[in-house]
């Protein structure tokens, strides 16, 4: 048997439904493929940080690509939130209830609405044997990947919240067994929040903190702000709570700046301290990878808006002990 030596990580970002953008990419990474069989590296090897489906025209090319490459052992993938939702949107709970995990065709639940709007696109282009063979698919997706110099998540890498799946699943990849997905999709069960963390990241209540309550750039309200978890030098809320958008008060006047109030240490213990490279998706960066300030030593996001006009990104990685930004390869946008 001919064992590849793996000599590095492609680590890409979201792809949200961009094909042309991923085959591009990867052709710019230097995977190949022959017809009929799965895009492949001769000493490199493909991590996706999940988040392949919903928004993009092109959903059922990249689950083509992406699971023949994991078949073929050339690829690797994390879960994002998005396979995480598809999941729950269509487990039925309890069974026979006509009541879904993710709620929806549910008059009597204000969600129902928001959760058909944003599976849309990936319920009209993944349909019948093909949807439930993905669906399927995303159960035996693990929440992260340790490769010991490495280490890769959707949205936060988090021990306490990775310690919680561990102790109640055994397993990184916990969601083959269905009361494992009903405990993560119910409040209030500790494996709700821990995958909220991993797969959308902490956040914290600005409203707790004297704050005002802020109308995000859909329009929707919101009390509470994302916790910068990789700011290892943020000490204060104007520090740690992520805040750089185009934000607005109910009045519809620009949000406020916020006050350098000294946080609690139970907001201190997402960030994150390791000396280990984590690289993950999920936030929706603009600026290419050489402008962002929050790539830090040991943290790296690969989300650049692919979908909306930015640029599919990897990171290269090669064993470095650091993060290097110039290892950073873009298919599209800017």
């Amino acid at each position: 048997m001919n064992v590849q030596r793996i000599e590095g990580y492609d680590i890409i970002g979201d792809v949200h439904g961009c094909a042309t953008k991923l085959e591009e990419l990867l052709t710019e990474l230097g995977y190949m493929a022959e017809p009929a069989a799965a895009y492949r590296h001769p000493s490199r090897q493909a991590i996706f940080v999940g988040d392949l489906i919903d928004r993009g025209d092109e959903q059922l090319r990249v689950l083509e690509v992406v699971k023949a490459m994991v078949d073929a052992d050339s690829a690797r993938i994390v879960m994002g939130n998005h396979e995480f939702n598809a999941l729950a949107y269509d487990t039925e709970w309890p069974p026979g209830s006509g009541k879904y995990l993710r709620p929806h065709d549910d008059p009597d639940d204000e969600r129902s609405e928001k959760n058909a709007k944003q599976h849309k696109a990936f319920l009209d282009q993944v349909t019948g044997i093909d949807r439930q063979r993905y669906l399927q698919w995303f159960k035996t997706i693990p929440l992260w990947l340790d490769l010991g110099g490495l280490r890769v998540v959707h949205a936060c890498w988090h021990a306490d919240s990775i310690a919680v799946v561990e102790h109640h699943c055994g397993s990184n990849t916990p969601f083959a067994h269905i009361d494992h997905l009903v405990a993560a999709s119910t409040e209030h069960h500790p494996l709700y929040r821990a995958v909220e963390t991993l797969l959308k990241g902490p956040e914290i209540s600005l409203v707790n903190h004297g704050q005002l309550p802020y109308h995000d750039k859909d329009g929707t309200p919101r009390d509470n702000a994302r916790i910068q978890w990789w700011n290892n030098g943020g000490r204060t809320l104007r520090d740690i709570a992520e805040m750089a958008g185009n934000f607005t008060t109910a009045a519809g006047e620009p949000y406020p700046p916020l006050p350098d109030l000294e946080l609690r240490s139970d907001t201190r213990s997402f960030v994150y301290t390791d000396e280990i490279p984590v690289v993950y998706g999920h936030y929706w960066r603009q600026a290419p990878p050489k402008h962002r300030h929050d790539w830090t030593d040991y943290t790296a996001c690969v989300d650049f808006s692919a979908v909306k006009d930015g640029a599919l990104t990897a990171y290269r990685w090669s064993g470095e002990s650091t993060i290097q930004r110039e290892h950073s390869v873009t298919s599209g946008g800017w």
